[in-house]
């Protein structure tokens, strides 16, 4: 059997299930093999440090695959300007099709995504942000409940919630973001009005993921429990992986007094968790996302395995166990 939806249509891939776009860890290496496996998988631009940079990537991705894959652009304020019009120029050149955009409203860019025939996929944590995404003409949306990795915004809104309250207002296809790792999330996510899901988590703790095998096996070791939200005192709340460093980060943070960013900055820099975290290895000293799904994650497939066991698992719970429990009235 072939789940067949509007993700799969809209994005010309076998199984509905995107790897999302992950700060240092969405490389050629990671995106390629998802996209072999039947999924779609994202390339991360601003992992890339230039736009020359990217486009080395993505072509670089289309040496290890002839499938679909996209590339992440996240629109945020940064202490040191980001030459996005660059960026977007490299994605159109190199004739990439789909982009998942996250942070910041796409819509400056909207005009020369459609005139190049990319589709766009933007990430929202709220139903309002979906409709704007909408309205604005993305292609899709990937909705992120509270349970999700990174920023899962301020509303606290879960999924089960969350989806068919944007379901039952998008006339665009939805992904299903956050808490999802197998393939009883993927049912799930279909019942609740998805037409696919958006891993992050579960993406990492696989064998081609370019992150070092501590932290893999670290998120094996965990439980759904082993997570913290932080900067919630700044109103940007992120959802990291509970270590030494968070643990500092939320004792600053329950001092009495506003939050002074400054406090936290030498703690959270983006530079020693990609370094001393998912290059070096060392899981306790520096920050990383991780979202609740870690509870769910039992070993480190490849993404191969991965992506065939959800979706055998989806169909199996698709076609025999919820049909089964379908009575015909006397």
């Amino acid at each position: 059997m072939m789940i067949k939806t509007r993700i799969t249509e809209l994005l010309g891939i076998e199984h509905p299930i995107v790897q999302g776009g992950m700060m240092a860890v969405g490389t050629a290496d990671l995106a390629a093999a998802v996209s072999n496996a039947g999924g779609l998988g994202i390339i991360t631009a601003l992992t890339q440090v230039t736009p020359a940079d990217l486009a080395k990537e993505i072509r670089r991705c289309r040496s290890m695959t002839n499938k679909p894959f996209g590339v992440n652009l996240t629109l945020l304020p940064t202490i040191n300007p980001v030459p996005y019009d660059e960026y977007v120029q490299v994605i159109i050149d190199e004739g990439v099709k789909v982009v998942e955009t996250a942070g910041r409203s796409p819509e400056q860019y909207m005009a020369a995504f459609n005139e190049a025939g990319i589709k766009v996929i933007h990430k929202c944590t709220s139903v309002r942000h979906a409709l704007k995404a909408e309205s604005i003409g993305c292609a899709a949306v990937s909705v992120d409940g509270f349970e999700c990795a990174g920023h899962p915004g301020e509303d606290d809104v879960p999924n089960m919630v969350l989806l068919p309250c944007a379901a039952s207002k998008l006339n665009i296809p939805m992904l299903a973001s956050g808490g999802i790792g197998d393939g009883r999330g993927l049912a799930a996510a279909l019942a609740l009005g998805a037409d696919g899901v958006n891993m992050g988590t579960r993406f990492v703790a696989t064998v081609e993921a370019p992150v070092h095998d501590n932290v893999k096996q670290k998120m094996v070791d965990s439980t759904e429990l082993d997570t913290a939200l932080i900067f919630r005192s700044l109103k940007n709340t992120a959802r990291i992986f509970r270590n030494q460093v968070a643990k500092e980060v939320l004792e600053i943070e329950g001092r009495d007094g506003q939050t002074d960013f400054a406090d936290l900055q030498p703690l959270v820099s983006g530079v020693r968790g990609r370094e001393r975290v998912l290059q070096e290895g060392d899981t306790d000293d520096g920050v990383w996302t991780a979202g609740l799904v870690m509870g769910l994650i039992y070993d480190i497939p490849s993404c191969e395995v991965l992506i065939s066991r959800m979706m055998s698992e989806a169909e199996s719970i698709i076609a025999q166990r919820l049909s089964g429990m379908l009575l015909e009235s006397a």
